[in-house]
């Protein structure tokens, strides 16, 4: 059977390099070029309806049929669909009123304006195709870390090209500020946001979000990656400072350590991807006092007074942890606001502690740092504290052996040289066990 001509060939040819270089799936392919056809026939005869188009992509050419019924001649009345008796036998001599006659059709003989109208249709179906693609490609991949190329840096951004070429943007602004690209490099970023303004998409990267990080946690530790170990919050000033809180669904995991790795192992490698970031890790509570006192970590507060009605909270500490809650330029204090959702109000406490009083974090060398810390999640932040409640207590609700409540009273006591003063402490910590029984 003939076949199209040299002209509509090298079309098929063109489209389907295109399909090579952009992954165009062949249903697809063959609709676009079948549809192109089609639009250029119905402009030369009217419709396209009684016409047969067999796209062979893989071949790169392709059939035109046109399919009309024979009538008597001279009843001829729409010679695109219908064909006199005589000119049908022409093609074949047994033809009968009332068959149909299929023909095949030589595109060349449309002439050059409708091959440049199909050229100009096939580009612009190329280019909508191409469009759509990447758009689709790059939605599904938001909030996904990809690797890409530099290929140019201006003021403004950094155009990146991934493997088949696209161009990706990479905003000043979604840059961390050490950041410095040469071209060739290769930088990790994650997908923030894909536009699509007048059918011409645009990819946005970002290495300043906060998904850039859990990203990159999610990479790095196993447990997360598991679902584990799950990144409750995050809150970042890009290149100086990070806090995250993590919790665990095992209770024999410890998320912070998992984190962190043994001498920070596990963090090193995202610390370094971030060009120094520090980044603390801390336990995820739902109780907001507990979990502000973390986030304030390193700091050491005494108390602390909520509104939670206008996520507000009063913070009281001693004077010399003010400068710790602050951080440098405020960045301890913004950060913990961030990642609680109140905001923090510092305050200095000096008269309100015993000037003869020990605060429990100077018994380290002592006292095991993880009892310390299971007595002052009591509420209780220096010696007198503890040796003024009740043993039955602190046994109960710290959790503790009776031999490790024991050892600690006698390491708070024999602090103090006068243990008279200790008489009425515990007296009147056995009256309030008596109470409370």
């Amino acid at each position: 059977m003939p076949r199209t001509k040299a002209n509509s060939i090298s079309l098929i040819d063109t489209f389907a390099e295109f399909k090579e270089t952009k992954n165009i799936d062949r249903t697809t392919l063959i609709s676009v070029l079948e549809e192109s056809f089609r639009s250029v026939i119905a402009k030369h005869y009217g419709s396209d309806e009684n016409f047969d188009i067999i796209v062979n992509p893989d071949k790169g050419d392709c059939e035109i049929y046109r399919n009309r019924e024979v009538v008597e001649d001279g009843a001829v009345e729409d010679p695109n669909k219908q064909i006199a008796l005589s000119e049908a036998r022409q093609i074949e001599e047994d033809y009968e009123v009332g068959e149909e006659v299929s023909e095949p059709i030589e595109f060349m003989k449309f002439g050059r304006r409708a091959i440049l109208t199909l050229r100009q249709t096939l580009a612009s179906k190329i280019l909508e195709l191409e469009h759509d693609a990447l758009y689709n490609k790059y939605k599904d991949l938001e909030g996904e870390i990809i690797v890409a190329d530099v290929y140019q840096t201006w003021k403004s951004e950094t155009l990146l090209l991934d493997d088949e070429g696209n161009e990706l943007l990479l905003p000043k602004n979604q840059q961390i500020p050490r950041d410095f690209f040469h071209k060739g490099d290769s930088v990790r970023a994650i997908v923030d946001r894909v536009d699509n303004q007048n059918g011409n998409p645009k990819i946005f990267l970002s290495r300043t979000s906060p998904m850039f990080l859990q990203k990159l946690l999610e990479a790095e530790i196993p447990e997360i990656a598991d679902g584990l170990i799950s990144i409750r919050r995050i809150a970042r000033i890009p290149g100086e400072r990070a806090k995250v809180a993590v919790e665990s669904y095992d209770e024999r995991i410890d998320p912070v350590g998992a984190c962190v790795g043994v001498r920070g192992s596990r963090i090193h490698g995202i610390v370094r991807e971030l060009h120094n970031e520090n980044i603390d890790v801390i336990n995820f509570t739902s109780n907001i006092s507990l979990f502000i006192q973390r986030a304030l970590s390193p700091a050491h507060i005494n108390s602390i007074q909520l509104n939670e009605e206008e996520q507000k909270a009063e913070v009281y500490m001693r004077p010399e942890e003010v400068s710790l809650a602050i951080g440098k330029s405020g960045m301890n204090i913004k950060l913990a606001c961030q990642l609680t959702g109140y905001t923090i109000d510092v305050f200095r406490e000096v008269d309100n502690v015993d000037q003869e009083d020990i605060y429990l974090d100077e018994f380290t060398d002592e006292i095991e740092p993880w009892i310390i810390e299971a007595i002052k999640n009591l509420g209780f932040e220096t010696a007198k504290d503890v040796l003024r409640a009740p043993r039955e207590m602190l046994i109960e609700k710290a959790d503790l052996e009776e031999e490790t409540v024991d050892y600690v009273l006698s390491v708070l006591r024999s602090e103090f040289e006068d243990d008279s003063q200790w008489a009425e402490a515990k007296d009147t910590a056995e009256a309030t066990a008596n109470d409370e029984d």
